[in-house]
């Protein structure tokens, strides 16, 4: 007999979620997906002057800021078909790379690792048998007796006090927990030592951008970010090397503790790699723009069909048409009026709320579509499309990572391993060390275009009378997100953002085939429906983030639903 699961709302994440799963002998059969928020950030927008746009849609999300000012002036630029000067191009790239460590960092020890670590147990663990552990895994400086018996006295004084505070609400002793007390124990100290270091890489952000969240230094047309060696009140060359200060400190932490504790995981918890499979379309737009015209790129992109890494194709610059051409979102099964499928430039946003219905209207989110099929994206679409374009950093972290997992769990791990639950934490580990290298690059074509007498940061922007339409794209570190605009006689007409989790948590699309989050989930055991920790680990192995992934308000004012706050 079938068994309903109702996980409302979905915790450790960004935004309101609703997952809804039917269990039958053990395993989900059917799932549903469902946005349970609003916002209105594209009606805001409406009549506004292009060049503000960035300024409103980073304000979508308190986590995904940065992101959505990048892809907004992109979209404005690929409007009027603006040149970007190659400083500004280096010093987006550097706040691009710096917000996606830390965004990885903060995944997985801050929002999923306790999906996967017992913290009771860890209570349990020997420190010193734990630091050999450590010294065992990685050559990590802290992973010391003193820093682990101090990380377990911390751990032991919240639980002696009753309140458990960020550790609260956790499955603890739940049968799908399989790390031995000293594993426990070693993860719980490298989450207290990425506090420090997730802190330490955002300074990078909020050095270039004037503050984090919510950046200030971008424009339509390049950043603000004056440069003059000479001058103490702009970008200087002291601030510039305390940034490779701060880069060349994170390293170490990503190499030795991040990618470890994720191949420690993948092969703890090897039986996950058959798991959470779902979506295996894949997309991912290049990014890291190397000239002032969008069209070579320090990290390639592209579309991966139904898994098969040789039918890859590659998206190739920030006027691709295959891109361009291929992104639709459809509303069957959204909060919208009507049933249809548009592309971005011709939607709109008129709010119809029926309640949740299983086979009707069940979520804010809409369905996007690439090439007329649902799409996964995020770490692991982009690692495997940066894999399949012959991408060598990717390769050897890729293989380095599978290695590390291959000699732990003592059996050969390939690279269809990835194409699981687990396997999204190892690419957003892979990916993260690709970041890590990828902004030293762009630390030092800075200082070298600096150094050829290089000053320029901004191409001003004009406005022709008539329509103009544009799209900008950015791999974020959820997946791809794109921004769409019309402007017509220098004011939005229309404006669209399709975002990360908009195509993983999006519902059924207008052909009834599943979203990533949903299809995931079919085939996953439940060892008890009551306590689904199961659908919480493939849930957010895709680090949610539904605050952006909602398109919704009522021009009218008239109340849509009401919300009670406890």
């Amino acid at each position: 007999m079938s068994e309903r699961i109702v996980i409302d709302p979905v915790t450790r994440i960004e935004g309101h979620l609703r997952i809804e799963c039917e269990v039958d002998q053990g395993k989900v059969v059917k799932a549903w997906s469902s946005g349970t928020m609003w916002r209105g950030i594209e009606l805001i927008l409406k009549d506004r002057d292009p060049r503000e746009a960035w300024i409103y849609t980073q304000r979508i999300c308190g986590v995904c800021t940065t992101v959505h000012a990048i892809a907004s002036v992109r979209a404005v630029e690929n409007a009027l078909a603006l040149e970007i000067p190659l400083n500004a191009q280096y010093i987006r790239n550097m706040l691009i790379t710096a917000h996606g460590i830390f965004d990885h960092i903060v995944h997985f020890y801050h929002l999923s690792a306790l999906d996967w670590v017992d913290l009771v147990s860890a209570l349990k663990g020997d420190p010193r048998a734990t630091a050999a552990l450590g010294q065992k895994l990685s050559g990590w400086h802290r992973n010391s007796y003193e820093e682990i018996k101090a990380s377990q006295e911390k751990l032991q004084a919240l639980v002696d006090s009753g309140q458990l505070g960020i550790y609260g609400s956790g499955y603890w002793g739940h049968q799908a927990m399989k790390l031995a007390p000293e594993v426990n124990l070693l993860a719980a100290t490298h989450y207290l030592q990425a506090l420090e270091y997730q802190r330490s890489i955002n300074q990078v952000v909020a050095i270039l951008g004037s503050k984090t969240p919510h950046i200030q230094n971008l424009a339509v047309g390049g950043v603000s970010n004056p440069i003059n060696p000479n001058s103490q009140s702009t970008l200087t060359m002291e601030r510039l090397f305390y940034i490779k200060t701060l880069i060349d400190e994170i390293g170490a932490f990503i190499h030795d503790v991040y990618m470890k504790d994720v191949a420690a995981v993948g092969a703890f918890y090897a039986d996950w790699t058959g798991i959470g499979a779902g979506v295996t379309s894949y997309l991912a737009v290049p990014d890291l723009p190397m000239n002032s015209t969008g069209t070579t790129f320090d990290l390639p992109g592209g579309y991966i069909p139904d898994g098969d890494i040789s039918k890859f194709q590659e998206i190739k610059s920030f006027q691709d048409t295959f891109f361009r051409d291929g992104v639709k979102e459809g509303i069957k099964h959204s909060y919208y009026d009507g049933d249809w499928t548009k592309h971005p430039w011709e939607e709109e946003t008129v709010p119809k709320f029926t309640g949740f219905q299983d086979d009707g209207k069940y979520s804010w989110v809409k369905s996007p579509t690439f090439q007329g099929k649902p799409a996964q994206v995020g770490p692991l679409a982009n690692v495997l499309c940066m894999y399949a374009a012959g991408h060598e950093p990717t390769k050897k972290y890729a293989t380095a990572m599978l290695n590390a997992v291959s000699s732990l769990a003592g059996t050969k791990v390939g690279l269809g391993a990835l194409h699981s639950t687990i396997g999204r934490h190892a690419a957003r580990a892979i990916r993260c060390a690709l970041l890590h290298d990828a902004l030293g690059r762009q630390w030092q074509l800075l200082i070298d275009n600096i150094g050829r007498g290089d000053y320029a940061t901004f191409n001003p922007p004009t406005f022709p009378k008539g329509e103009q339409r544009g799209f900008g794209f950015h791999e974020a570190p959820r997946g791809t997100l794109s921004h769409w605009v019309v402007i017509q006689d220098g004011k939005i007409k229309n404006y669209q953002c399709v975002v990360p989790s908009t195509w993983n948590a999006g519902p059924r699309n207008g052909d009834d085939a599943m979203g990533p989050y949903e299809a995931s989930l079919v085939g996953t055991p439940i060892a008890d429906p009551k306590k689904p920790l199961e659908v919480l680990r493939t849930i957010h192995s895709f680090d949610p983030c539904l605050a952006c992934a909602i398109h919704l308000v009522d021009g009218d004012r008239q109340e849509i639903s009401r919300v009670k706050v406890l």
